[in-house]
């Protein structure tokens, strides 16, 4: 499990800190009048839900970002449990110590990600117990949130998932409307064979015709579209039967899946099944800042 990279989260604590408290420095008009700037206190970054957390490396960017906008000591980050841990209600999952005055101009920034991207591992986890000893993985797909594709497919690693491809730029996929526009399915290929020649190429499919003319015309990965089960297993086993002349081809299942289906779609011999939802419908993981008692 690859870690943050470095620069996207530096920018983009930036860009959040600014929609926060508005062009740097920025100000926290209730903060900056009620709290002194010499107080130093505790706060616990506590799970409100059982779940997964990712993101946790957030905070201490947050945190001293923030301190630097205020040319105030960067608090001390204690994190207690590593991404990718499953979690209970009330566990403590890091002890932040310095200026009061930065762990709450920090605390919602700070949260906004851990949170998001605890959700969306938590939801990850789920699909990942539900396919383990199956031998096929749940993959993500770019239906992220703008800006926070890193933090999102960051979350899936974490939650057991694999990622698929991180953009445009980096597999060529060939799905319904490219077969419209370039005059079919081997049409498609060779045209980025053409231009590409050493990218991955993936190819959508919708009827086992489809899936069969891709392998013929050299595709190697085949997205199975909405297929049903009973229609899945078909292409496996035609696929399957042709790869000591083909070599491997590896199998997903995309469209429409479901917890509930899953296990169903993983017996039928697919190596992946790809879930938008991982990223563009997990709900957040309730995490919250507490300020600890004796300041």
């Amino acid at each position: 499990m690859s870690d943050l990279d470095g620069q996207w989260l530096s920018r983009t604590v930036r860009v959040a800190l600014d929609e926060d408290l508005g062009p740097e420095p920025g100000r926290d008009l209730t903060t900056q009048s009620t709290v002194p700037s010499d107080l130093i206190g505790t706060a616990h970054l506590v799970a409100r839900q059982d779940g997964v957390v990712a993101g946790l490396p957030v905070v201490a960017e947050v945190t001293a970002q923030v301190a630097a906008r205020l040319g105030l000591p960067a608090p001390a980050v204690d994190q207690r449990v590593a991404d990718g841990s499953r979690v209970a209600r009330g566990d403590v999952l890091a002890v932040l110590t310095g200026p009061v005055q930065v762990l709450l101009i920090a605390e919602r920034t700070a949260l906004n990600l851990a949170s998001r991207a605890s959700g969306v591992a938590t939801h990850t986890r789920r699909w990942a117990d539900v396919l383990d000893g199956s031998g096929a993985q749940v993959l993500d797909t770019r239906k992220t949130t703008p800006g926070l594709r890193e933090l999102e497919k960051y979350a899936v690693r974490c939650g057991g998932g694999t990622n698929k491809r991180m953009g445009l730029y980096d597999v060529a996929m060939i799905k319904d409307n490219h077969v419209v526009a370039a005059g079919g399915i081997t049409a498609a290929i060779d045209a980025v064979r053409a231009r590409f020649g050493d990218v991955p190429l993936q190819v959508e499919a919708d009827t086992p015709a489809q899936a069969l003319e891709a392998v013929a015309a050299g595709a190697r990965f085949l997205l199975l579209d909405n297929m049903p089960p009973e229609v899945l297993t078909e292409v496996v086993t035609a696929v399957r039967a042709g790869e000591s002349g083909t070599g491997r081809v590896e199998l997903e299942a995309t469209g429409n899946l479901t917890l509930d289906r899953a296990a169903a779609v993983a017996a039928t011999g697919v190596d992946y099944l790809s879930v938008g939802a991982l990223t563009h419908s997990s709900p957040i993981l309730d995490l919250a800042l507490d300020l600890v008692d004796g300041l």
